[in-house]
Order: C-alpha cells, then sequence, then structure tokens
C-alpha cells in the first residue's frame, strides 16, 4: 500500500509543477509588485520601500468607478448566460433524442473553432451604425441606433462569448439526473414545475456552480470585448491593468489592480455562495428525514436482517 500511494504521488508531481511555476509563482510575483512604487519616469517598478499605497490609488474614485462596471458587467453577464443557457441545456437533456445530443453539443461548440477577437470584431460590425442591427431598427426607432461602444454592447459581447462554457457543464449536470427520479416524482404526484424544483435542479447544483464559475472568473478579466466593443464607457479593469503595464509602464499599479481584481472575485463568489446557502438552507431543513423511535427501531431490525449469516455469528 505505502509503495502504491508513493507510485500515486510521483504521478501527481508534474501537475504540482506546473502550477507552482506558471500560477503560484506568477500570481506571488504580482502580490510583490504590487507593494512596490514607480521610481521615475523611465522605470517600471521598484520593491526597495514596500507600503500599501498602490492599493490606496486603486481604489480612488478615478478607478473606482471602473471596478464597479466590471463587477456589473460580470454578474449581469453571468446570470444572463445562465438564463439563456438552462433552457438550452434542458432541452438538449430531456427532449431530443439522445442520438441527436452529439449534433447539437458539435453546434454550441462551433463558435470556439475560431478566434476570440475574429469573433468579437464581427460583433463591432454587426452593432456599428451601418450594422444589420441598426438597420434594422432604424425604420421602428426613426434612425440610427448607436450599440457600439456602450456598456451593453459589452454585456451582449461577452454573453456570446462565455454561454457554451455555462451551456455544457448544465447539460451534463441534468443528463446526469437521468430520467427515473423525475418519472417517480411525477408517479408520486408531483407536477412538472414541482419535479424541476425539487428533483431536477437540486441534483444538477454540481453543474450549475460549474458553470458559473466558468463564466463569472474569465469574464471578469476580459479584455478583448471590453476594448473592441465598449470602448470608453465599457471600460473594464482588464484594460486598466493592461495600460498600466503596456502604457504608463507603472507596474506596481497594474498589479495592485490585478490582485484587487482577484480579491473581488473571491469576495463575489464567497458572498453569493453564502446568501445561497442561507436561502437553501430552509428547504434542506424541510427536506431532512429524522428518524423517531420506532422508526430507528425499524431501521436496525432491516439492518440485522440484510446481514448474511456469518456476519451475524461473528
Amino acid at each position: 500500500m505505502p509503495k502504491t500511494r508513493s507510485a500515486g504521488a510521483a504521478l501527481a508531481i508534474p501537475a504540482w509543477a506546473w502550477l507552482l511555476l506558471f500560477f503560484v509563482a506568477p500570481v506571488l510575483l504580482v502580490v510583490y509588485f504590487s507593494f512596490g512604487y514607480k521610481p521615475g519616469i523611465f522605470g517600471t517598478h521598484a520593491t526597495d520601500i514596500l507600503s500599501f499605497d498602490r492599493y490606496i490609488e486603486a481604489m480612488s474614485p478615478t478607478f473606482f468607478t471602473t471596478f464597479q462596471n466590471t463587477l456589473w458587467v460580470g454578474i449581469g453577464g453571468t446570470v444572463l448566460c445562465f438564463l439563456v443557457g438552462a433552457p438550452v441545456a434542458y432541452w438538449m437533456a430531456f427532449k431530443v433524442r439522445p442520438e441527436r445530443r452529439g449534433l447539437l453539443i458539435a453546434l454550441v461548440l462551433v463558435p470556439f473553432w475560431t478566434n476570440f477577437l475574429v469573433r468579437t470584431i464581427g460583433w463591432q460590425i454587426i452593432l456599428s451604425p451601418e450594422g444589420a442591427v441598426s438597420q434594422f431598427l432604424s425604420p421602428v426607432l426613426g434612425g440610427p441606433i448607436e450599440l457600439l461602444y456602450t456598456r451593453e454592447a459589452v454585456l451582449l459581447g461577452v454573453v456570446y462569448n462565455y454561454l457554451p462554457l455555462m451551456i455544457l457543464p448544465l447539460f451534463v449536470a441534468f443528463d446526469r439526473v437521468g430520467p427515473a427520479l423525475r418519472e417517480a416524482s411525477k408517479d408520486l404526484g408531483a407536477g412538472k414545475i414541482t419535479t424541476f424544483f425539487r428533483v431536477t435542479l437540486p441534483l444538477s447544483q454540481p453543474g450549475i456552480i460549474a458553470g458559473v464559475l466558468l463564466v463569472f472568473i474569465p469574464l471578469m478579466g476580459d479584455y478583448i470585448t471590453a476594448t473592441v466593443l465598449g470602448g470608453a464607457k465599457g471600460n473594464m479593469v482588464g484594460q486598466l491593468v493592461a495600460a498600466q503595464f503596456q502604457t504608463a509602464q507603472n507596474w506596481a499599479l497594474g498589479s495592485a489592480m490585478a490582485v484587487v481584481l482577484m480579491l473581488i472575485i473571491t469576495l463575489t463568489i464567497a458572498v453569493c455562495g453564502f446568501i445561497i446557502y442561507l436561502i437553501a438552507l430552509p428547504f434542506r431543513m424541510r427536506n431532512r428525514l429524522v428518524l423517531g423511535p420506532a422508526d430507528a427501531a425499524e431501521t436496525d431490525a432491516a439492518a440485522a436482517a440484510a446481514k448474511t449469516p456469518s456476519e451475524v455469528s461473528s
């Protein structure tokens, strides 16, 4: 047994080395730089004097509005992805015949076969004043509409880009529920809505959590969508961090902004998880099975009857 465990640990060494080298070390380096400062016009960073001044500067009113806008786009985009993706995943899992699901999954993945930047630029063409959306709505609204370079355009772009990351985990979660439990719920008198909220949705929690995390975390740090579709009105933190590293050459302030963004993502996930836990707590307490003395005796008797003669004699 010890040799087996040692062999298993040895197989995990490449993965741990990869994480330490390309994730933990860069993050620690960014955190270290965030306590430094910009030494001069031509310097990028210095760490001989460490302080929290860059964090204070990152949270100043000049940049705080961008953090608020990023959080709004992140939460709004994740909610919209769930509202759009959940019915699609449910339909694929329960309404489509199994032999056709492979084709539908491939269609969901088709956008990923195209470069992320090319897809976003395609939306720039569609949302431009001369684009298809403006041409279609201009007779109704009495003129061309300005959709491009707004926060709504960024929201539309992120929903389009990250929607497959929500659909696929939800589809897997719904598919694992299986028809037997849903049919049993209906046999016991539950309607479709009750079956969905009491059986399908609770059993799909791992897929929902995975979809939300897969969409929310990369969406908060999105740089391309905000740059191509947002302009000045759709500015997000990713653009600020890139500007500090590439244009302003202030690596300390850019690192502080990146650390603040990571803290906001972690805090938002923790708060949302705690709120969902509090909302679901009464339902779990109501559905909890409590055995009384008679029930406990029946359970012990059933367990004893299930034992083999050899187990009873021993």
